[in-house]
């Protein structure tokens, strides 16, 4: 299953990396891999959480700083923070099926 998945630094988890199709796993791999995408899948809120609770910090520095290129870095930071979230949300949608066996 290690190989299955694969550590995302930008999104701080865990993401299926498959080096086959789904229907070519044995029902117990599958198994094994649901589980562990279900234990991700129960951590995407908290760190969805987490990153809404940076991008509060860095609206709070936006509304404080005066300089223009300052600005606009602290605003890159927000966008790219605002599409993790978004990211992240898609993977929580991803929802595989365990097959039946042949």
């Amino acid at each position: 299953m290690t190989t299955f998945f694969v550590y995302d630094s930008r999104l701080n988890i865990d993401l299926p990396r498959p080096s086959k199709e789904w229907h070519d796993y044995s029902p117990q791999e599958q198994e094994q891999i649901l589980l562990h995408w279900e234990r991700v899948r129960g951590m995407i809120p908290d760190r969805i959480q987490e990153i809404e609770e940076d991008i509060e910090g860095l609206q709070g520095k936006l509304a404080q700083e005066e300089n223009f290129e300052e600005s606009c870095r602290i605003n890159g930071e927000i966008s790219e923070k605002a599409s993790e979230i978004n990211d992240l949300w898609i993977w929580y949608r991803t929802s595989p099926e365990k097959t039946q066996g042949e």
